[in-house]
């Protein structure tokens, strides 16, 4: 095993499937059974989920809403992912912590550094809800805010696609990918993979990212193991 403590990025697209919004029941069980099989290896796991799914704050603006609003409704759109994901984790018999940037101590617990380590020094698998809790901060600037805070050896981007290229492959037949990369060239060349917050804090505190498909079965279990999967973020 490669990484032993890590920071799942997923994305509230993955969990759409085939579908055009909402939740698929299918990738979401697929997600934990990927999941707990790196549980199983003792990895100590984090996850961060993002809204996009259920609602984005930047498209809410486009279509009139306050932006600092958005954000908000975005935040609780991840957190709606998060129960849905720890729901599948547990029918798993996967044990979990829900922890929000956002009170609402009826559905998680506040997020405090050195209770969501020991959730996770315990085996706990821990989700962080949220985002960092503020407006005009993605789930990506959480995700490598998180992973900073709780000392994590990686940060796994789970996508829809296997890596980084240099156009969209969904777009572009032609686009070629990436087996490795440097946070400059990230930026340099504006590759839309992270916003440019959670690239310049990963690359300050020396976090590698992953970019890999996590909709493919066994692929997440092949990363944590340290084989060539997806592409490499680092300096």
């Amino acid at each position: 095993m490669k990484y032993k403590r890590i920071l799942l990025k997923l994305s509230g697209e993955s969990l759409m499937g085939t579908r055009n919004h909402g939740i698929d029941p299918e990738i979401l069980r697929q997600y934990a059974l990927d999941i707990k099989k790196i549980v199983e290896m003792k990895a100590e796991l984090a996850i961060v989920i993002g809204g996009g799914n259920i609602f984005r704050g930047v498209a809410g603006a486009s279509n009139g809403i306050d932006r600092v609003q958005g954000d908000y409704m975005g935040m609780l759109a991840t957190v709606i992912n998060s129960l849905a994901l720890q729901s599948a984790l547990e029918e798993e018999g996967i044990k979990t912590r829900l922890l929000t940037a956002i009170k609402m101590e009826q559905i998680a617990e506040p997020f405090i550094k050195r209770r969501a380590v020991r959730h996770l020094e315990k085996g706990r698998v821990v989700i962080f809800g949220a985002g960092t809790g503020n407006p005009y901060f993605t789930t990506d600037t959480a995700a490598a805010l998180r992973a900073t805070e709780i000392d994590a050896d990686v940060i796994l981007k789970g996508t829809r696609v296997d890596g980084i290229y240099t156009a969209d492959p969904e777009i572009d037949k032609n686009a070629k990918k990436f087996d490795s990369i440097t946070y400059k060239d990230i930026l340099y060349k504006n590759i839309k993979v992270m916003d440019q917050t959670a690239i310049t804090l990963s690359e300050e505190n020396a976090k590698s990212i992953v970019v890999f498909d996590m909709n493919k079965v066994g692929n997440l279990e092949k990363v944590v193991r340290g084989e060539k999967i997806g592409t490499l973020v680092d300096i």
